[in-house]
């Protein structure tokens, strides 16, 4: 049962069954083609042969009622065809009734109800037990009483069951917004509140890594910082004292570095929460690459055109890095490749260098790693390609060749 609706649903349906099933036992007990009509219509036959015939003087027919009635305990009244009363013994019971798809039936009146039947002779006879029968009305509440109590008892568990699952979710929700982020809520069923409790652990999960990534960030960011930062410091104070061309130039050259620190610092950060490139535009992606391979010595470009829908900004930013990392990390001269795989397009960028350690090239896309003994750089650029390629629906990984030691690949969607 996936859908909650559907529990609900079929719990109305079930008591609505045994309602209908309550209902139709009781007017077929009710009915006067009921196994208990027919016995009144055989005690008819019975009394007719104990009672004497319809022209019988009526004492003789008062002294048979009487016996008759003596016999069974019973109120009991005779009448003729036109319903006139005949001979009666015991309290008063009612005159019967005519009815014409019928030979017996209930008979209200003061007291306990009474059964009339006609005999074969056309005579009624009205007879009541001694033995108070329960009133209808009372019967109907009992019925309707009984009822309730048997819909509150089987909706209970389903009701309940689905309270607890809303209050645990609840719960999960508070605490999760009092900050504890590690806050996971337990999944149960198939139907709308366990997807909804699966969603929330999703979106818990998403915002525990999402607060976890920007910690880590601010933490290395605050690190990173702190080189250009005392750089400029020292710089500052160096040209206060002897101003000259090359300390000025050094300023600047540190200041464009912390500009481009804190630049990609803040893509990165924007990039975590971003579902979807900011911007899709047609991207001519060899004239890109063409043109940033421009601006690097010992840097050749073969491939074939390939026009892709994406962020330029973005496409820009994953070749510039790509080739910087070969620039700055590996050795000339720096190849680069494009090519259509299917309905893909695979960019390749090899240096010369040694590469990176098959144990690291994971731990090579994440903010700010470095390899051991390579400080150059902030250790952004890979960690920004891995997302700009993976936001556009692709994938980025480090990888070795027969004829080369240092490649990254980048896998992307034509669309």
């Amino acid at each position: 049962m996936r859908r909650l609706y559907h529990k609900i649903y079929l719990v109305f349906l079930a008591s609505l069954l045994t309602v209908l099933v309550m209902v139709g036992m009781f007017w077929r007990l009710g009915q006067s083609d009921s196994p208990y009509s027919h016995v009144l219509e055989l005690a008819g036959e019975l009394a007719m042969a104990l009672l004497p015939p319809a022209d019988a003087p009526p004492r003789a027919q008062q002294q048979a009622v009487e016996r008759l009635s003596q016999r069974l305990r019973a109120d009991i009244g005779l009448f003729d065809a036109n319903l006139a009363p005949i001979a009666a013994a015991g309290r008063p019971v009612p005159r019967p009734e005519r009815m014409s798809n019928t030979s017996v039936g209930w008979l209200r009146g003061e007291g306990p109800p009474a059964w009339s039947f006609r005999l074969p002779d056309r005579r009624w006879i009205v007879a009541r037990a001694p033995t108070r029968i329960p009133n209808p009305i009372s019967g109907a509440v009992v019925f309707l009483l009984t009822m309730a109590v048997a819909i509150a008892v089987f909706a209970y568990p389903v009701v309940r069951g689905l309270t607890k699952r809303i209050e645990r979710l609840q719960e999960g929700v508070e605490t999760l917004g009092a900050g504890n982020l590690a806050t996971r809520v337990a999944i149960g069923g198939c139907d709308e509140v366990a997807r909804l409790a699966a969603s929330f652990n999703r979106a818990a999960a998403r915002i525990e890594e999402l607060v976890g990534a920007h910690r880590l960030l601010l933490a290395n960011a605050s690190h990173e910082l702190r080189t250009p930062l005392s750089r400029l410091r020292l710089g500052i104070e160096l040209y206060g004292k002897a101003p000259n061309a090359e300390a000025k130039a050094e300023l600047e050259r540190d200041v464009a570095e912390l500009d481009d620190l804190i630049e990609e610092i803040l893509l990165a950060s924007r990039l975590d929460i971003a579902g979807a490139p900011p911007a899709m535009e047609h991207v001519d992606l060899l004239a890109l690459v063409a043109e940033e391979c421009a601006h690097y010595d010992d840097c050749a470009l073969e491939g074939t055109p390939i026009s892709l829908t994406g962020d330029p900004r973005l496409m820009w930013r994953l070749v510039r890095n790509l080739l910087e990392n070969a620039q700055r990390h590996g050795k000339p001269p720096v190849r680069v490749a494009l090519r259509r795989d299917g309905a893909n397009a695979v960019l390749s960028v090899i240096d010369a260098g040694h590469g990176v350690p098959p144990a690291q090239r994971e731990q090579v896309f994440l903010p700010f790693f470095q390899l051991a003994g390579d400080r150059k750089g902030t250790g952004l650029g890979l960690s920004l390609v891995r997302q700009i390629a993976r936001l556009h629906g692709g994938e980025a990984v480090a990888a070795s060749r027969p004829d080369a030691a240092s490649c990254f690949i980048i896998t992307i969607p034509i669309r």
